[in-house]
C-alpha cells in the first residue's frame, strides 16, 4: 500500500475518533439569565418635572434619523428618547403635559423616494406613539427655530411653517387630530402663536402678519403691521421670546425690541440697547441659534453675548448677559463652561439654565438664580440644537 493511502485511512481514523468523542460528551448546562440586564422601561410622571429638558437633535451626520432626548437636569440623568424622522425641528408640548407634538418628515427609501409628513403624537408618560396626523409634504427645512410650529394659547391648533419656496402654515386640529387646511402667508416667514385663536409671522420689510382663525381652524382674517423693524440697517433675528402679550426681539446689533399684542393688533414698545458704547466698540453683540431666554416670574431676560463682526449673530458665546426686564439694566453676567449657542429657562420659582452648543454633545447646567454652575451631562445628543422646557 502507497504512504499516501496509508495517511488517508489514518487522517479518516482520526476525525471519527474525534466524532465520536465529541457525540459521546454531555452538552454543556445553560447558563442561568442574568438578572438585572434585561430591557426596562419606566412611566415618567406627568406632568413633567419642571427641571427636566428636552434637547432636540437633528442629527446633522446622520439626517434621517432626528432625535429628541429628555434629560432630569436635577441629576444629570437621561430619561427617554424619541426618534422623530428627517431634518426635524423641534417638539411642541401641551401645556396639561399629557400630550407631545412633533412634526415629522419621513421618505419611503429612507433618504430618497415618496415623502410623507405627518405630525407624530406622543403620550407624554410612556414616550409611546398615539397617533399621526398626515400633513401636506410642505413643512420647512431649516436651521431648527421656535417658529417653525406652535399651538395656540389654548392648545387646540397646531401651526406648522411650510416653504416650498411658497409661504405658507398647515394648521393641525388637535381635538379632531386632523390637517384642516393651508394658509398662505406669501412674504412672510414662520409662525408664532399669540392668543387663542391668533399666531403671526415675520415678513421681509419688517412688519408682522397676523392670522385669526376661526372655531374650525380656517382663516378668518389676516392684517400686515406697519414695519416694526429696520430690516436694513438693524435687522431683528427670528428667535423671540415671549411674556404674556409681549414678545421680545432682539437684533443684530444688540437692541431690544419689545411687540405688544393689543385688542387693535400689534404695537412696537420703545427699543433699549444691551451694550454701552464702550462694550460695542469692543464688538459685544448677541449670538447663537436659540440666543435670548426669560423668566417671566423673575422679570428677567438672558442673553447669549460674544464678541465679533456684525455678521455673527449666530456665533456661540462664553458669556451670558442677564437683564431686569422693567429697569433694563443688566444684573448678572454667567460665565459658562463651554461655547453656548442655545438657552433655556426652567419656569419653577428655582430655575435652571440650561446651555448647549450645536458642535458639542455636552448639555451644562446652571443655578437660574445666581448662575452656579452645577453640573455638565456628557454625550446628550450628536448636534443639540433647541431646547424645550415643560
Amino acid at each position: 500500500m502507497s504512504t499516501v493511502r496509508r495517511r488517508g485511512r489514518a487522517v479518516v481514523a482520526t476525525l471519527c475518533v474525534t466524532i465520536a468523542m465529541a457525540l459521546a460528551t454531555p452538552a454543556p448546562a445553560a447558563l442561568p439569565p442574568e438578572v438585572g440586564t434585561s430591557p426596562t422601561s419606566t412611566v415618567l410622571s406627568v406632568p413633567a418635572h419642571a427641571h427636566w429638558v428636552w434637547i432636540n437633535d437633528p442629527s446633522f451626520d446622520h439626517m434621517i434619523d432626528g432625535r429628541a432626548h429628555l434629560i432630569d437636569g436635577d441629576t444629570g440623568r437621561y430619561l427617554g428618547v424619541l426618534s422623530t424622522g428627517y431634518s426635524y425641528t423641534h417638539l411642541v408640548l401641551a401645556r396639561d403635559g399629557k400630550l407631545i407634538y412633533s412634526p415629522e418628515i419621513y421618505f419611503s427609501r429612507g433618504t430618497r423616494g415618496t415623502r410623507t409628513d405627518v405630525v407624530t403624537i406622543y403620550d407624554a408618560a410612556t414616550l409611546k406613539v398615539v397617533d399621526e396626523v398626515p400633513i401636506p409634504p410642505k413643512r420647512v427645512s431649516d436651521i431648527p427655530t421656535t417658529g417653525n410650529a406652535g399651538l395656540t394659547d389654548d392648545d387646540r391648533f397646531l401651526v406648522i411653517y411650510n416653504f416650498t419656496p411658497s409661504q405658507s402654515v398647515s394648521v393641525v386640529d388637535t381635538a379632531s387630530r386632523k390637517f384642516v387646511g393651508e394658509i398662505e402667508t406669501p412674504g412672510c416667514a414662520l409662525a408664532f402663536p399669540s392668543g387663542a385663536r391668533t399666531f403671526f409671522a415675520m415678513c421681509a420689510d419688517g412688519s408682522l402678519l397676523s392670522v385669526e382663525l376661526d372655531d374650525t381652524g380656517r382663516a378668518q382674517s389676516q392684517s400686515r403691521t406697519a414695519p416694526l423693524f429696520d430690516v436694513a440697517h438693524d435687522p431683528v433675528a427670528e428667535r423671540p421670546v415671549r411674556v404674556g402679550d409681549t414678545w421680545y426681539f432682539v437684533s443684530y446689533d444688540g437692541r431690544i425690541h419689545p411687540v405688544r399684542r393689543t385688542a387693535d393688533g400689534y404695537s412696537a414698545d420703545a427699543s433699549w440697547p444691551l451694550t454701552t458704547a464702550a462694550e460695542r466698540t469692543q464688538g459685544w453683540r448677541p449670538g447663537g441659534l436659540q440666543q435670548i431666554a426669560v423668566h417671566a416670574g423673575q422679570n428677567r431676560l438672558y442673553v447669549i453675548m460674544h464678541q465679533g463682526g456684525r455678521d455673527t449673530h449666530k456665533d456661540p458665546g462664553r458669556s451670558i448677559w442677564v437683564y431686569d426686564l422693567k429697569s433694563h439694566h443688566r444684573v448678572q453676567q454667567v460665565a459658562t463652561r463651554h461655547p453656548t449657542g442655545s438657552i433655556k429657562l426652567s419656569g419653577d420659582d428655582h430655575p435652571l439654565l440650561f446651555t448647549i452648543f450645536e458642535a458639542s454633545s455636552e448639555l451644562d447646567v446652571y443655578d437660574g438664580r445666581t448662575g452656579r454652575f452645577l453640573r455638565t451631562v456628557t454625550e446628550a445628543a450628536s448636534s443639540p440644537m433647541l431646547l424645550v422646557t415643560p
